[in-house]
């Protein structure tokens, strides 16, 4: 019987080891959404803008009237974290905050005028497409993809906290980079 030695032609990609493949088809994905969010993040600058405040003012542009809470649920994001977007957003008067009038304890987000042409010719972000593209999914392969993401945060040790809106620079890191550079 011949040998089951396999022969490589000079310059041709060496053959895929089974366990390798899967991890670069996951590798590959999650690069191909990194760019995605980079370049996102790139034209949100230039409307000097991070991409996660262009995904909150076209977000609030979408649906005025929206309460902190109400607008955390449409990003899909934490409460805490997009309360410092929106506070970013209203103190560069990009957004007004302003008491509900059926519920006085709650406030609504809307656009300033100031913060409605800023996002007047702005492209759709990552984030929204991102979104889009999740909620497509069927709902088992949403709790699959979930539950596999959560065991990969998990072995990577990233902590159980509320992570930023992709992109969006934490108070906290803000405050360290710049001691670190005083």
């Amino acid at each position: 019987m011949g040998s089951h030695t396999s022969v490589t032609t000079p310059g041709a990609p060496a053959p895929r080891s089974r366990p390798a493949a899967p991890t670069r088809r996951v590798l590959d994905a999650i690069r191909h959404i990194v760019q995605l969010l980079r370049e996102s993040s790139h034209e949100a600058a230039e409307l000097g803008l991070s991409g996660p405040q262009l995904f909150v003012l076209r977000t609030v542009a979408d649906s005025p009237g929206l309460s902190l809470n109400d607008l955390a649920e449409r990003t899909r994001t934490h409460q805490s974290t997009v309360s410092v977007v929106v506070a970013r957003l209203a103190a560069q008067g990009l957004l007004e905050r302003k008491a509900s009038a059926a519920d006085a304890r709650r406030a609504e987000i809307s656009l300033s005028p100031e913060g409605a042409e800023r996002i007047r010719n702005a492209p759709r972000t990552a984030q929204e497409r991102l979104v889009a593209a999740v909620d497509a999914l069927p709902a088992a392969g949403r709790r699959r993809l979930a539950a596999m993401l959560d065991a990969l945060v998990e072995e990577l040790a990233l902590g159980n906290t509320h992570p930023d809106m992709f992109f969006e620079e934490s108070e906290q890191r803000a405050r360290k980079a710049r001691l670190a550079h005083a």
